[in-house]
Parts: structure tokens; C-alpha cells; sequence
């Protein structure tokens, strides 16, 4: 025998609750094979449900879509920060700048490659530095590092900084919204288990065929074994002759 499958993705629950409750709605409750009561919880929880759906889908679009922006925005401030820091260290190899001059912006006297850079944390970390270095560096009265200067490494570092907050901002709506759907999950399971069992159970006296099709037109799902759909399509054969 086909054994029955619960919905176990948010779109089948949805697909599920809907087709209850069109079914409650076109056909009059003493014919209906599940109860009012249940007919009724499907009618109070659909729209919470569709809007949760509906919300966790919009926070995850706005996320991808910002993201294009925020890795446009890394990927700018990495290169000035880079570029900086190579004037940096070109400066000093050529000898216009002294090797202490690298402990300003908190590097060590010997680094003379750049930093990975590989993650936000460490973009956020030497942007930090290069701009206090700099500072410090002017309110020693030294020559300000130039091509880039720390104003134009600013402007992108800050614009980065920005993007990265807002996209923040956009992960931990979609993952509040995950959270809330993920907490009306139980409750759906519960309302499509009622339904379906009190579905099954008003067609119970019928012959496992016809009961199975009258519970699918009310949405309940049935998985057919290998061995079971290979005997229905030998049947379908023989009556096709």
C-alpha cells in the first residue's frame, strides 16, 4: 500500500493549507470530510502563515539584492586599503620613510607585505589603523602618504563601512524572519495532521483506492513503493487494451 507523506517544506504546508482550506470554503460543512473546528483553525492560522512566507521570502530577496552594492563597496575599500598600504612600505624600502614609521599604523617594523585582507573583520581592522596612523602621523607635522591619500582611502573605507552595517542590518532581519516561521511550523504540522486523518477517516469505508482518491482531491499526499508503481502501471497497461 502507497503510505501516506506529510508536508516537510514551508511551500508543500502552504500548498497543504490552502487546499483545505478552498475545500472549506466551496463545499457546505456537512459535507465537508473534516470538521468546522478544524475548517476554523485553518481560516485563523493560513494568513499568519502566507505572511510569514511572504515576509522571510522579502528578507532574503533584499539581502541578494544588497549584496551586489556591498561587495562592490569590499572589494573598493580592500584595493585602497592595499594600495595605502604599499605606498607604505615602497616609501620605506626606497628610504623617504623610516622603518619605525610602520608602527604608526600599528604594523610591525619588518612587515613589508600586505595584509590578507581576506575577511570583513580584518578590512574593518587595518581601515581603523591606516586612519589613526594617519592622524597621528599629521599631528606630528610629518608629510601626509599620498596616491591614494588617507582622504580618499576614508571615503571608500567609510562607504564600506556603511554597506556592511546596512547588510547586517538585512542578515539578521532574514534570520528573525527564518526564526518566526520556524515557529509556526508545529502548529501547521498539527492543523495538516487533523485535517488529513479526519479526511481519511470520513472516507475510511470506502476501498483503499477510492479512499485515496477522494483524500487527494482534499491535498493528502501518497508515495507509491517501486514495486507498487510498477504493479499500477501494469495495470493501467491491461486496461488500456
Amino acid at each position: 500500500m502507497p503510505y501516506r507523506r506529510l508536508p516537510n517544506t514551508d511551500a508543500a504546508r502552504l500548498k497543504a493549507l490552502r487546499k483545505a482550506f478552498e475545500k472549506g470554503k466551496e463545499i457546505p460543512p456537512f459535507k465537508l470530510a473534516f470538521s468546522q473546528h478544524t475548517f476554523q483553525r485553518v481560516q485563523s492560522f493560513l494568513p499568519s502563515y502566507e505572511k510569514a512566507m511572504y515576509e522571510t521570502k522579502q528578507a532574503y530577496s533584499n539581502q541578494v539584492q544588497r549584496n551586489k552594492d556591498y561587495q562592490k563597496t569590499l572589494k573598493k575599500a580592500k584595493l585602497y586599503i592595499s594600495h595605502f598600504i604599499q605606498v607604505i612600505n615602497m616609501s620605506i624600502a626606497r628610504g623617504d620613510l623610516p622603518n619605525n614609521e610602520r608602527a604608526l599604523f600599528g604594523m610591525k617594523e619588518e612587515m613589508n607585505k600586505l595584509p590578507l585582507l581576506s575577511s570583513e573583520s580584518e578590512v574593518i581592522k587595518w581601515g581603523e589603523k591606516l586612519i589613526h596612523g594617519e592622524i597621528l602621523r599629521k599631528s606630528k607635522g610629518l608629510s601626509p602618504i599620498t596616491n591614494p591619500t588617507i582622504a580618499l582611502v576614508m571615503v571608500q573605507y567609510e562607504q564600506f563601512l556603511d554597506s556592511y552595517k546596512f547588510q547586517k542590518t538585512l542578515q539578521k532581519n532574514y534570520q528573525r524572519a527564518q526564526e518566526h516561521i520556524a515557529g509556526l511550523r508545529k502548529e501547521a504540522d498539527d492543523i495538516i495532521l487533523n485535517v488529513w486523518n479526519e479526511v481519511e477517516a470520513k472516507f475510511s469505508s470506502f476501498s483503499e483506492e477510492v479512499k485515496r482518491q477522494k483524500a487527494e482531491e482534499y491535498g493528502v499526499a501518497y508515495v507509491f513503493r517501486k514495486n507498487e508503481l510498477k504493479k499500477l502501471k501494469l495495470k493501467e497497461t491491461e486496461q488500456e487494451k
